[in-house]
């Protein structure tokens, strides 16, 4: 006589998939009070420089300490090579999110009264500035897909950012719209005194540590590439400790937190300027819904794009790399860009790109449950045939050593 157990009660079934949920998405879940307490309490403004720089550069460093002891290298070496998807993402990250954005900028700017002009420059800003380093990292890695790409298309990105993003953003501000004039004429002086501004200012703390590096044959691009060199060193001469402490540990999960720490420093910052306050609700609201617009097309295009001649791996790291941008870039530019611009209107040009962040960060932890399933059958191939290769060679070495 058999007995079968009864089945679960719906509620239960219910409960149990509430508390997978909240086990795997207790990022996005952490996100939303991070940006709640941002808005209720900020650090002074005497101290968001300093917070700012500590921040951002230990967090930075962090994750990519963990990247680089996590990544074999002969994996991240390869895919340096790979010229042809450098060039696909790189013109879908610059020329096709700019291009789209400036669409939409210049519908919105058919009627005056309907967009501050503030905003609509922000989003300018926002379709030109590179991709972000540490959200595209970490997400690519919980998603299952080429972390080493991803590691390899970001930096490049942000190599190639202070070349192109003010040239793409002078191209879009010099069209003579009326939401133009918020900016300073000072920036008249053609593209030669642009950039001299900006490699002036931005050149020792963003420009300089991307170049200087290259001068050394490790250690390639910029100064997240130092820190992920450490790892890499750590990881092959250490081989051994660094899988224990950071795959069975699970110490690569602190790239989460620190993600989480940068994510909190950006909109303390945001609230602490008011710029929130200082544009009309039904603004922030189209701009809410507008982010998440691009967000979802830019991720159509190229996951459509790459799913006909990449792998699935391949596919999501393009998935998180083109549609990401990242405000540590956007921010400084508008001041650098633009002097003598008003701080009202350098905190209504920052709303856009922060209010983008928090929607591709979340976007991109949902999209890490899907990608997940879509991937597991070719791991799980992947796998078995590693066992079967290995099982294979075990049982051929006593036939080779009877003969």
């Amino acid at each position: 006589m058999t007995s079968s157990n009864p089945p679960k009660p719906k509620w239960h079934q219910h409960l149990s998939k509430a508390k997978w949920f909240l086990v795997d998405q207790w990022f996005l879940l952490a996100l939303g009070c991070l940006i709640l307490i941002a808005s209720q309490v900020q650090v002074p403004a005497s101290q968001q420089g300093q917070k700012e720089i500590v921040v951002t550069y230990l967090c930075v460093a962090v994750i990519f300490i963990t990247t680089g002891c996590t990544l074999p290298t002969r994996v991240l070496m390869q895919n340096y090579s790979r010229w042809k998807i450098h060039l696909f993402v790189q013109m879908q990250s610059f020329l096709m999110t700019s291009a789209v954005v400036y669409g939409v900028v210049s519908l919105c700017a058919t009627n005056r009264n309907f967009m501050d002009p503030g905003l609509l420059v922000g989003m300018i800003f926002t379709g030109c500035v590179p991709t972000t380093i540490s959200s595209n990292i970490v997400m690519t890695r919980q998603a299952h897909g080429n972390t080493a790409l991803t590691v390899v298309q970001s930096t490049l990105g942000n190599l190639l950012g202070p070349f192109l993003s003010p040239l793409l953003i002078q191209i879009y501000t010099a069209s003579n719209e009326w939401y133009s004039d918020i900016l300073p004429k000072s920036h008249e002086g053609g593209y030669g005194e642009i950039y001299k501004r900006v490699f002036k200012q931005l050149g020792l703390s963003i420009f300089l540590p991307l170049v200087w590096p290259m001068l050394t044959p490790f250690i390639r691009t910029d100064r997240a590439k130092i820190t992920q060199a450490v790892g890499q060193v750590v990881q092959n001469i250490f081989p051994e400790t660094t899988k224990r402490v950071f795959i069975e540990w699970k110490f690569n999960r602190i790239g989460s937190l620190a993600l989480l720490t940068i994510i909190w420093q950006t909109f303390d910052q945001a609230f602490a300027t008011g710029a929130f306050t200082s544009v009309k609700p039904d603004n922030i609201i189209f701009i809410v819904f507008i982010s998440i617009t691009y967000y979802v097309l830019w991720t159509i295009i190229c996951i459509s794009l790459s799913i006909f001649w990449l792998g699935k791996d391949d596919t999501i790291a393009v998935a998180y790399c083109v549609p990401a941008k990242t405000p540590a870039m956007g921010v400084p530019l508008s001041n650098v860009m633009f002097p003598g611009l008003a701080a009202i209107t350098a905190s209504k040009i920052q709303i856009p790109m922060v209010i983008f962040q928090a929607f591709q960060i979340a976007g991109g932890s949902l999209m890490t449950i899907a990608f997940r399933k879509w991937i597991r059958p070719d791991k799980q191939r992947e796998t078995d045939a590693e066992k079967a290769e290995l099982e294979g060679g075990l049982n051929a070495t006593p036939a080779e050593g009877s003969g």
